[in-house]
């Protein structure tokens, strides 16, 4: 999505970003620059050993085993490590782990070690090079910005720069379920921090990430009578026959695809034998909305839309279910930071620009309580939730030089003024 330009101030404060960004190339910081060269060869044997272990969503032993090894790399470069309690069962924790400096910006970064997949998926196809592209699970969304956000923070340690009263990160163990483990936590570091970043991947060909869908599931669920299928079908109320006529209307209340709300049958479940007529059916829709409150009046529309059944003494109902992610909605103060990572990035003689998508994540639930958020700086990458998933080699270490200049740039000065580019 094109920058929306909100004043003829902002406006002229990226086209003198846009001018001055061949100039910039030769303010490359050297320090900076070689560290993060220095770093390529254990930032990647880090990204294999992480993709290597199995972490689900759920998977709770997968998810400590890769906190448990990341907090000890973040402990021996002098942060405070700790392990935060799952707020609800059966995902795993979270990790915080806390460096303390002399000045006086509070930065909080989010990543989460949670992927779509389940177990075994590693054994199956495990962390693989094939030319300038890394493959496995989960390899980009999101354990490449994982290793990015530690590799950075390493980064400052060994360059013994503490400009900062706090930086933060918080290894989120059940993003990929809209983080019912880590909510309340990230709501309350997001309280006490001036900006956070996170760590999603880039957009192809190279973008960060300004504005994100809100997510939610909806459930239409239709109850019946079970029977046998075989002596008295007769007695039963066919409970998918009953779905399947309500999703020939419901599917075609909001749109599929698009930058607004779309509206996605994903999980369709009948019955438990084939020889019982089912007495339950259920469907799982994908919501995804730009503003707030879009989420309600999509459930208040899907209710509407049901028709009058055809198998009798069947009920249906359509409620919201799982955690809510809000939308993360681009503002002044979000396209400042942007512009920011703009003028870093052109040092390198590189272009990035800003986006958005459908994806939801945790900077729209730092940005509720009122944290500017800066999305999609991990490495770039695409092919998520699918075995195809991969991300892009060459985009590492410049990744990694925009993430490490732009913490030193925001704990020297984290309030970046909307009116100028903030460089």
């Amino acid at each position: 999505m094109a920058i929306k330009v909100r004043s003829v101030c902002l406006c002229m404060a990226a086209i003198a970003l846009l001018v001055g960004a061949a100039d910039a190339a030769a303010q490359r910081d050297e320090r900076v620059y070689q560290a993060v060269q220095a770093a390529r060869t254990g930032e990647l044997a880090l990204l294999k050993s992480i993709v290597d272990i199995d972490s689900g969503s759920g998977d709770i032993a997968g998810g400590e085993r890769i906190e448990s090894s990341l907090g000890e790399r973040l402990r021996s470069v002098g942060a405070e490590v700790r392990s935060s309690p799952a707020e609800v069962a059966g995902v795993a924790p979270n990790l915080v782990a806390v460096f303390h400096g002399t000045g006086t910006a509070k930065v909080l970064i989010i990543a989460h070690v949670d992927t779509v997949f389940g177990p075994g998926t590693v054994a199956k196809r495990p962390f693989r090079i094939e030319g300038d592209r890394a493959f496995g699970p989960g390899v980009g969304d999101e354990k490449g910005g994982v290793v990015t956000a530690v590799t950075a923070l390493e980064i400052l340690h060994r360059l013994a720069f503490n400009h900062y009263a706090t930086i933060t990160l918080l290894l989120d163990g059940s993003e990929e379920l809209g983080s019912p483990g880590s909510t309340q936590l990230i709501k309350s570091l997001a309280r006490h921090s001036d900006v956070e970043f996170n760590m999603e991947p880039g957009d192809p060909p190279d973008a960060l990430t300004v504005w994100r869908k809100g997510g939610g599931d909806i459930v239409v669920e239709v109850r019946g009578r079970a029977a046998h299928a075989g002596m008295v079908p007769q007695n039963g109320r066919n409970a998918a026959v009953e779905l399947v006529h309500q999703l020939g209307a419901l599917e075609k209340v909001f749109p599929q695809s698009g930058d607004g709300t779309t509206v996605n049958l994903t999980l369709l479940k009948s019955g438990e034998r084939s020889n019982i007529i089912p007495d339950l059916a259920a469907a799982t829709f994908d919501v995804r909305f730009r503003t707030p409150g879009e989420f309600d009046r999509v459930l208040a529309r899907l209710k509407s839309a049901v028709l009058p059944g055809v198998v009798p003494d069947t009920t249906i109902s359509v409620t919201a279910r799982g955690s809510t992610y809000p939308p993360l909605i681009e503002n002044a103060a979000v396209d400042a930071l942007g512009w920011r990572a703009q003028g870093i990035y052109a040092e390198l003689g590189k272009r990035v620009t800003l986006s958005g998508n459908g994806g939801a994540s945790e900077s729209a639930v730092a940005m509720s309580v009122g944290t500017p958020a800066l999305d999609g700086l991990g490495v770039v990458g695409a092919g998520f939730h699918t075995d195809q998933e991969w991300v892009d080699l060459s985009s590492v270490t410049p990744r990694l030089y925009l993430f490490t200049r732009l913490l030193i740039e925001t704990c020297r000065a984290p309030h970046v003024a909307s009116s100028s580019s903030g460089l």
